[in-house]
């Protein structure tokens, strides 16, 4: 996917990147595979705000995405590449040859009319999905499952690919897109090649309210709070945060602070995504 630089006619395009959606092949998604999506406004079950700065928006229809690639032995064939609201990446309607329909994440180079194929015996071909013991080392890979008949949960972004670099014994050593190199058994499945839009880095929206229509609403900094919001907050003018190392709402560390679960096993993590750790 290409991006558009559009003529400065007005202060919302004067620096805008934009999208062309010319990869695209078809503009209505598939009925069947459709279903409603509730906004939460970064909400939980218990009505509270976990996730910051979202609300509002325009509203959207969930895609259902086949993330565990199940239909094994069973060709289909592309039959359109998609946009999908909630992700970044292109997604693909597959047609199975027994009659069924699904929507797969979309690969670079995946066209219509091109087969695609699940199971042990399918080809190391982009959109192909197989358990990684059999994909060669060196290979692009998305949709990682971590464990077995899961379905994916790795690699799922625009433009991103993990590499397949060695096997150990029950598990294969994939290079992840942050750098983390990490071992995930050999069973699990992983679909050949690197996801679409890989321009969706380079997206500059020029203005405020193409923002507000994706769901964000504006951040404000902490250092322009009041101290009973935020620990950056008070002093005359334009003071600075009083603090050593900066801190999040709730106090704790914004910087170089570990997040990981102290008792998450990390033994199948050979690499962290930071060098040298």
């Amino acid at each position: 996917m290409a991006l558009r630089i559009p003529k400065p006619n007005t202060p919302g395009t004067r620096n805008a990147a934009l999208p062309t959606f010319k990869d695209l092949t078809r503009n209505h998604p598939e009925k069947s595979l459709l279903r409603p999506l509730n906004k939460r406004a970064g909400r939980n079950s218990s009505n509270k705000i976990t996730v910051r700065h979202r609300g509002g928006g325009s509203k959207r229809l969930y895609r259902l995405i086949d993330f565990k690639r199940n239909k094994d032995g069973i060709p289909g064939r592309i039959f359109s590449i998609e946009y999908d609201p909630n992700r970044t990446t292109r997604i693909a309607l597959v047609h199975y040859v027994d009659g069924e329909k699904r929507y797969i994440l979309a690969p670079l180079g995946l066209t219509p009319g091109a087969e695609v194929q699940s199971g042990p015996d399918a080809a190391i071909r982009p959109g192909n999905c197989l358990p990684l013991r059999l994909i060669p080392t060196g290979t692009m890979v998305h949709n990682l499952e971590l464990i077995i008949k899961q379905g994916g949960k790795l690699v799922r972004s625009a433009g991103v690919g993990a590499q397949v670099l060695s096997r150990e014994d029950i598990y294969v050593l994939v290079r992840l897109p942050s750098g983390e190199i990490r071992r995930i058994p050999a069973d699990c499945r992983a679909t050949i090649g690197q996801l679409s839009n890989p321009d969706h880095k380079n997206i500059i929206w020029g203005k405020a309210g193409k923002t507000r229509h994706r769901g964000r609403r504006p951040q404000v900094r902490g250092s322009a709070m009041n101290p009973n919001d935020h620990p950056h907050g008070g002093g005359e003018g334009k003071a600075g945060i009083g603090l050593v190392h900066p801190k999040t709402p709730w106090g704790k560390p914004a910087l170089g602070f570990k997040t990981r679960r102290k008792r998450k096993p990390t033994v199948l993590i050979v690499r962290e995504r930071r060098r040298g750790r």
